[in-house]
């Protein structure tokens, strides 16, 4: 998948809202060129709650380069799953994961793996999607954005 072809997929969902970080919107400029997912078209970014989703196309220098997105085309798309869903993907609790980073090629293509940076939030993350991880990440994305509608609705 292609990372024009994942932000036309989630630019699609229900109530989801897609915003590329860009110079003058008021983002970081490390962020500028990233992708953020929320539900609420139509309300102001600070009432739209967290991302669910993200498509990162860089590395964070210090922060988040496990990655190692500063190669040519290169992005992360980046999933909140949740702990419970974390912990039966992963066979471990989002909790645990600083215990089993050492043993994860973060930079690894097409495989879905905890995030580097935000596992123990429940995050996951695929580098560089394809044929090995499409279907699964579409799904992850889908019950990702049931649960921000959720909360969005909680919220009201």
């Amino acid at each position: 998948m292609t990372e024009t072809e994942l932000l036309v997929h989630l630019s699609a969902l229900e109530d989801a809202v897609v915003q590329t970080a860009a110079p003058g919107d008021g983002s970081p400029e490390i962020a500028w060129g990233d992708s953020f997912v929320t539900v609420g078209v139509g309300l102001p970014p600070e009432e739209r709650g967290q991302p669910f989703a993200t498509i990162v196309t860089k590395d964070y220098p210090g922060f988040d380069a496990a990655s190692q997105l500063d190669r040519p085309g290169a992005f992360r798309v980046n999933v909140q799953l949740g702990r419970e869903a974390f912990t039966a993907r992963f066979g471990y609790p989002p909790r645990e994961a600083a215990a089993h980073r050492e043993a994860i090629d973060f930079a690894e293509p097409d495989r879905l793996l905890p995030h580097p940076t935000y596992a123990e939030q429940g995050w996951a993350a695929v580098v560089l999607p394809g044929p090995r991880t499409q279907d699964d990440l579409l799904e992850l994305i889908g019950r990702a954005h049931v649960a921000a509608l959720e909360r969005r609705d909680r919220r009201r």
